[in-house]
């Protein structure tokens, strides 16, 4: 007889008073915080200024959550949000109305703050995309660059997500016998595979590998500086700027600062990161998934679970901008 790992721990982490911290949102601001660290030192490392970054965490956590939020809402329960009144005001504010309509169920104080209880991990990377867009358009930044920092701090907030669902005992997997079977008592009495804690694992080991490769493929950087285009990530042509001072102001308005002619990272800005990231995380989640409870009565039959199906365009995306990367990094 195994002694499996009876899991039943309490939700709350913290009590502050009348306010209770969860810790599945404690895991997402403790994982936020340490991406936001890793990415300024990155930052600091390629000599961009940090006025360029102070943007980017408020573009990440806005495109993060309702990215993730919404990939929930559409992909995994769009009976239930997307054909009433009432499912549209849950998808976006985290409360649940038990009154008839949205107005009746405010009037009266049928409603309960819940939080945001289903977030997709697909929804959210394609947020963060999409948010980076945003951000490198309007700062003026490199894409590729932008992708590449984020895609190398990404699997400690990942790692860090999938240990607040370990907590609140959700995204279970199927049951097993094998001896580190965790017996998720707020859901059942069997043994089960606890898939959280793979993907958790999975994703700090990657953690480790960004970190590895970025430190080999660094080089010195140069004590040399001119100005730089960040929107290309080119340096501005050095007989222009001694013939033609006047182009300065608008150089500065558009770089702010003197940095490198190129990143002192030879993989940084070409998308290799980014795509090692989405590889490498997907394909983890396609063979992860098989360990897992579908999260739906639909996905029942279906040859690909509906995480892994999302999971497909990711990998191949990944690959694409892995091999892209290396490519250009060689020219």
């Amino acid at each position: 007889m195994f002694n499996y790992i009876i899991w039943n721990p309490d939700l709350v982490a913290l009590h502050l008073g009348p306010l209770s911290i969860r810790w599945y949102a404690l895991c997402w601001m403790i994982g936020l915080m340490l991406a936001y660290f890793y990415v300024q030192k990155l930052y600091s490392d390629q000599k961009i200024p940090n006025e360029k970054f102070e943007p980017l965490f408020l573009y990440c956590f806005i495109g993060v959550l309702l990215g993730a939020r919404l990939g929930h809402c559409i992909f995994y329960q769009p009976e239930d949000f997307l054909f009433s009144t009432k499912g549209w005001f849950e998808m976006f504010i985290p409360v649940k109305l038990f009154g008839e309509g949205v107005i009746d169920s405010i009037s009266s104080g049928q409603w309960k703050f819940i939080g945001y209880e289903g977030l997709a991990s697909h929804g959210g990377t394609l947020g963060l995309m999409i948010a980076l867009l945003l951000y490198s358009r309007k700062i003026k930044m490199k894409l590729l660059f932008v992708i590449d920092a984020v895609a190398i701090a990404t699997p400690v907030t990942a790692c860090a997500i999938r240990l607040g669902n370990l907590m609140n005992s959700e995204i279970i997997g199927k049951p097993t016998d094998l001896p580190w079977a965790f017996v998720f008592e707020r859901v059942d009495t069997l043994p089960r595979h606890p898939g959280q804690l793979y993907e958790a694992i999975a994703y700090a080991l990657l953690a480790i590998i960004m970190y590895l490769v970025y430190k080999k493929t660094n080089i010195s950087p140069s004590t040399t500086t001119v100005r730089t285009d960040f929107k290309t990530g080119k340096a501005l042509n050095k007989e222009s700027e001694n013939n033609s001072l006047e182009i300065s102001e608008n150089a500065k308005k558009n770089s702010s600062s003197s940095v490198p002619s190129s990143f002192p990272n030879k993989l940084m800005g070409t998308g290799f990161y980014f795509g090692l990231c989405l590889l490498y995380i997907f394909t983890a989640r396609i063979f992860i998934e098989l360990t897992k409870e579908n999260q739906e009565a639909f996905e029942e039959g279906m040859i690909l679970n509906m995480g892994q199906l999302l999971s497909l365009p990711f990998v191949i995306l990944g690959a694409l901008a892995m091999w892209r990367g290396y490519k250009t990094s060689k020219k």
